[in-house]
């Protein structure tokens, strides 16, 4: 394995040699290759996380990259985007939440005279942060994210370079810049009040990550009022996992299986809730005739006819447009705008088909 001082393909010097002007030559896929002993399209297919390249040779060839300043071309724009752009920071697009927040994101941005650009944040490939990156590389003049964790430091990069950032959603403690957010623990008490007042009192808790506010905040609102009403969960009935379908389906499996199984379940966000249904009727059993299950968000599908969820609701819109205007007051008038800013919203109980009363084991 090559390091460092690989022959250049095009020059027949090294990587690091300069010309006869003293300028440093540019970093090639091919430069890169060679110092870290792998083909050329190994590097492309390496850098863009293409799960067929072991993890190990993933790690290297971004190490090398970095090392020696490549760049690929396809992650910059064939020309520099207008300074009037924001990006805006999403995790994952298969999550009906996200395009949510993103329509009214983009309507008010363009209102307001600004472009919206999207960056799917990874972290489960070597070039996780590429996102970062490409903020900072294409004139962006704002950052609005939506997915910080506690431990985000997407706030110290961007300050760095004086790129404004507003948080959407979420926000991490102490941080000193803008916020827009619910009201996660009244929302996560509500949801817990719900199901203790139809008098279930084995409740099963299927909540988000532990490293968001929201499933912290959720999680501790519930706690509270669940304690209030003498049914403080069961350890064993507790899980945690990330906000997708499979979470919410492999985790009410392993409740519902339970010797001694929940009657209810309070579910992190809706697209958990989602898979808990699912999950209920794979093993034959009746949402809510024999478990009453509770999301929270309302996004539009937890209206559909087939799934009739019971939620609590953000005021999704209504957030999103608030946080639009919350950056570009900051970009237009930095001067005049202070320290950071937060937009707690109120959150509200939507009661629909997948809540009832507690049953007895005899069915009565």
């Amino acid at each position: 394995m090559h390091h460092g001082c690989a022959r250049s393909a095009l020059s027949g010097t090294t990587g690091d040699d300069v010309s006869s002007t003293g300028a440093r030559r540019a970093a090639t896929s091919t430069t890169v290759a060679e110092a870290a002993g792998v083909s050329q399209s190994t590097v492309s297919r390496a850098l863009r996380g293409d799960p067929r390249v072991r993890v190990e040779t993933r790690r290297l060839v971004a190490e090398t990259a970095e090392r020696l300043g490549y760049r690929p071309a396809w992650l910059a724009p064939p020309e520099p985007a207008p300074a009037r752009t924001v990006g805006v920071v999403v995790s994952d697009l298969t999550n009906p939440f996200f395009p949510a927040l993103m329509n009214p994101v983009h309507d008010e941005l363009r209102i307001l005279g600004y472009g919206v650009s999207l960056f799917a944040e990874r972290t489960d490939i070597p070039t996780g942060q590429q996102a970062l990156h490409q903020l900072l590389d294409r004139s962006i003049a704002g950052v609005l994210a939506t997915t910080a964790t506690l431990d985000s430091r997407l706030h110290e990069t961007l300050g760095e370079r004086g790129v404004p950032l507003v948080l959407l959603n979420r926000y991490v403690d102490g941080l000193d810049v803008d916020r827009v957010v619910a009201d996660n623990e009244r929302g996560g008490a509500a949801a817990a009040r719900h199901l203790t007042d139809l008098g279930h009192r084995r409740i099963g808790v299927v909540r988000g990550p532990a490293n968001t506010s929201t499933s912290r905040d959720r999680f501790s609102g519930a706690l509270t009022a669940l304690a209030a009403a003498g049914a403080e969960p069961d350890a064993r009935l507790v899980r945690e996992g990330p906000y997708t379908h499979q979470s919410g389906y492999q985790h009410a499996l392993s409740l519902l299986r339970s010797p001694e199984p929940p009657t209810a379940l309070l579910c992190g966000n809706d697209v958990i809730a989602f898979g808990a249904i699912d999950a209920a009727r794979s093993l034959g059993l009746s949402v809510p005739d024999d478990i009453s299950i509770v999301g929270y968000d309302d996004v539009p599908m937890a209206a559909w006819e087939v799934f009739q969820l019971t939620t609590v609701r953000q005021p999704l819109d209504e957030m999103a447009r608030t946080a639009a205007r919350l950056l570009v007051e900051r970009l237009e008038y930095a001067g005049d705008v202070g320290g950071g800013r937060e937009r707690l919203f109120a959150t509200s109980l939507v009661t629909r088909a997948t809540t009832r009363a507690v049953r007895d084991r005899a069915g009565t």
